[in-house]
């Protein structure tokens, strides 16, 4: 019985060992291939010094070595530590130090840019490369993680790991103050993975082409799935939205999941998928934010037989509701009901389950529910809280997600998505969802990205300022689009300020960076 994530890759690889395990670019490699190397990986760690807990960093574009680290940190005890290639050195520095990294596996490009930094990482003990290019002269031992894929023998140690234990920490972009570390167990992960499987049926047959980052939940997910039912993983480094397109055609994918920005990349005209029929992709997911209505009209149009699957989730619970595809045109603003295996709950200020139509909390209680922040026990205990509709006499035996989500319900039981507790606005009295604005800009027809946010007002106590970036060669006219939400919305949610951007800032994830566009209004 699987329990441990390494655990899948070596199912798959007894059961299915000449499959096609993972693609990227001219390598293909199958699952006797892949834990070949990752046992070896393993190994290699081990003799480097990896001790079971340790934290061990992975800073690597989408690459084969990036999943090789994965399962050979998890095989060999650690705890691996993705980290979004597109971060900063500064960023990457603050996530080694605050988990106090042991090891970090990287390339010599991406570790020259972290030099200044070494001294400060204290916990760092050694560093694996990958790829070529000159190693840069530091005190720490150098390991190269080829050469350590090609050890061979049997293991060296006795596996003691259990479910329970510490296996990933996924730094969050989080909406104040520095990243925090979600903490997952094996048990999470794996869940999680036997979760999505089920309502998306996933087999061995499919084809899953990966453009979130592993540093992302549902990025790391998609490679779980894959590898817990023998399917194929295709990864890809993209610039265009053609580039996601070509690929979906070359490699026959079955499956693509992607957050709303990519969605309204791929629903522009000259990303090309609106030319040519993807007759293979069987379902599409969406998550990280609701998708614009307009964007999601163009994507069902341009894939009539694919199956698309609205979903919400966070971090520190990983995936809380689906929309079934079947509901989309009854209800194509909710989030759905809850994951199997999962309890969603909505509830008021008082820690009373809402009535329908009433705005509560979401609150998750399920398997996927992380073991908290990593040294953060204070924030942990504001995140994870007792069952409030247990019992008393159960006290705090079991812990439920506060995921800070405004949301509810309707006489169905479907939840709808309003906004976050901390970035609600409230004006002349009135609550107003952001996405809510977002959504009558993106009607508009103009744009390719909308975000709103509240600013400050002595009067109002708060008015809508919204950020926009128009659609390719389509010039914007402020004001003609505030005119359109005034004849769209009632006066109280229109927007005071419109500002054009010529991109909109994202967080590492692909995400709306809304903490960015706080502060360009000094917030």
């Amino acid at each position: 019985m699987d329990f441990l994530i390494h655990h899948m890759l070596r199912t798959s690889a007894h059961h299915l060992a000449d499959k096609e395990a993972l693609v990227h670019g001219d390598q293909r490699l199958s699952y006797r291939e892949v834990a070949r190397r990752t046992a070896g990986l393993t190994k290699g760690l081990r003799r480097a010094g990896l001790v079971r807990g340790d934290r061990v960093g992975i800073y690597l574009d989408p690459s084969v070595a990036q999943v090789l680290s994965i399962f050979g940190i998890s095989e060999a005890e650690g705890v691996y530590v993705p980290i979004n290639a597109t971060l900063f050195p500064e960023q990457v520095s603050h996530i080694a130090k605050d988990c106090g990294m042991k090891g970090l596996i990287t390339t010599a490009a991406k570790l020259s840019t972290l030099i200044a930094l070494l001294p400060q990482i204290r916990s760092l003990e050694y560093v694996v490369l990958t790829g070529g290019g000159d190693v840069p002269k530091i005190t720490l031992p150098v390991h190269r993680l080829e050469e350590l894929c090609e050890l061979s023998g049997p293991p060296e140690w006795r596996e003691q790991a259990i479910s329970k234990d510490l296996a990933a920490i996924l730094y969050t972009s989080g909406s104040t103050g520095k990243p925090k570390g979600v903490m997952l167990s094996h048990a999470n992960v794996m869940a999680g993975s036997s979760i999505v499987s089920t309502y998306l049926g996933i087999t061995s047959t499919e084809r899953i082409l990966a453009v979130l980052p592993f540093s992302f939940d549902a990025g790391m997910n998609q490679l779980m799935t894959a590898f817990q039912q023998g399917g194929t993983i295709v990864l890809i480094n993209f610039t265009f939205a053609r580039e996601v397109v070509q690929m979906l055609l070359k490699e026959r994918i079955t499956g693509l999941a992607g957050v709303p920005t990519l969605w309204s990349l791929l629903a522009q005209p000259n990303s090309t998928l609106q030319k040519q029929p993807m007759t293979d992709l069987r379902y599409i997911t969406n998550t990280g934010g609701a998708m614009p209505q307009a964007v999601l009209k163009v994507l069902r149009q341009a894939l009539p037989t694919t199956k698309v699957f609205l979903m919400y989730g966070l971090t520190e619970a990983f995936r809380s509701t689906y929309l079934p595809p079947e509901e989309l045109d009854r209800r194509p603003t909710s989030m759905g009901k809850a994951i199997p295996d999962t309890e969603i709950l909505v509830l008021n200020e008082h820690g009373k389950v809402c009535a329908p139509g009433e705005v509560g909390e979401l609150v998750h209680r399920g398997p996927t529910v992380s073991l908290g922040y990593w040294n953060r026990p204070e924030d942990t205990a504001r995140a994870l809280r007792p069952n409030p509709i247990l019992p008393p006499e159960m006290g705090d035996c079991e812990k439920v997600c506060y995921s800070g989500d405004l949301v509810k319900t309707d006489d169905e039981g479907f939840l709808y998505f309003l906004g976050r507790r901390d970035t609600m606005i409230k004006s002349s009295g009135f609550r107003i969802s952001p996405t809510e604005v977002e959504e009558v800009l993106f009607q508009t027809g103009k744009l390719q990205a909308a975000a709103v946010i509240g600013i400050p007002d002595e009067v109002l106590g708060q008015v809508i300022k919204a950020f926009v970036v128009a659609k390719d060669g389509v010039p914007l006219d402020a004001d003609a689009l505030l005119g359109i939400c005034g004849e769209k919305m009632p006066r109280y949610m229109v927007p005071k300020f419109i500002e054009v951007l010529s991109e909109m800032p994202k967080t590492s994830s692909g995400k709306v960076d809304y903490p960015a566009l706080r502060r360009r209004e000094g917030m």
